[in-house]
């Protein structure tokens, strides 16, 4: 029955496009580790655009005592738009946030865009890979969603990381130029609606 449900799953994800010419490969899914990132406290020049609404400060992301994970986006004069917790069990709190942001649909999603750039995937240890030849795509199971973590076949560079649903990309994210194990510039952008995020590390 396992088997069976990962055949299913395998054969709707190769089918569907930009996927159905990926062929199954095997690899060491622990290469993806040097692409986590490691943030201490890093500070990030942060735009956000949603919908016409265009928002812009300073991101601060930093690893509290107990593990967990803080992020404080603020604008230049020191308005507070959220304070989200990421703590090391999965648990999410949200601290506070604006009341133009204070929606169930926009915290999620908030959520789920930061939790994808995290990679708590690897978690979980286990991924199927697949190959195009040029690239490999490691892809995790994620409820009705799935995420691809894509590299190059030799594993050194992380090209970008979607997320599927419906055979569809939902969201694009990408990471370059790590420095210390903490990338310099993080772009999200969502494929269904009008939504970006981008940061620009400010301090090294």
């Amino acid at each position: 029955m396992r088997f069976l449900l990962f055949a299913s799953c395998l054969y709707m994800m190769a089918c569907g496009s930009p996927y159905k010419n990926l062929q199954t490969t095997v690899g060491d899914v622990t290469c993806l580790q040097k692409f986590r990132p490691v943030f201490s406290a890093v500070l990030y020049n942060t735009t956000v655009n949603i919908v016409g609404r265009h928002l812009s400060g300073l991101l601060l992301i930093k690893k509290m005592p107990d593990s967990s994970l803080r992020m404080v986006f603020s604008s230049e004069m020191g308005i507070k738009f959220f304070d989200f917790e990421f703590a090391r069990s999965g648990e999410f709190t949200v601290h506070s946030i604006i009341r133009q942001m204070n929606k169930k649909a926009v915290i999620n999603t908030l959520r789920k865009d930061f939790e994808l750039v995290l990679m708590q995937d690897l978690d979980s240890g286990s991924a199927n890979i697949l190959t195009d030849k040029r690239l490999s795509y490691f892809w995790f199971s994620k409820g009705k969603e799935f995420h691809y973590y894509i590299t190059d076949t030799a594993c050194k560079e992380l090209v970008r990381i979607d997320k599927i649903s419906r055979r569809k990309v939902k969201v694009q994210a990408i990471m370059q130029h790590y420095v210390k194990g903490v990338p310099d510039t993080i772009g999200i952008t969502h494929r269904n609606f009008n939504f970006t995020i981008g940061l620009k590390r400010l301090e090294r």
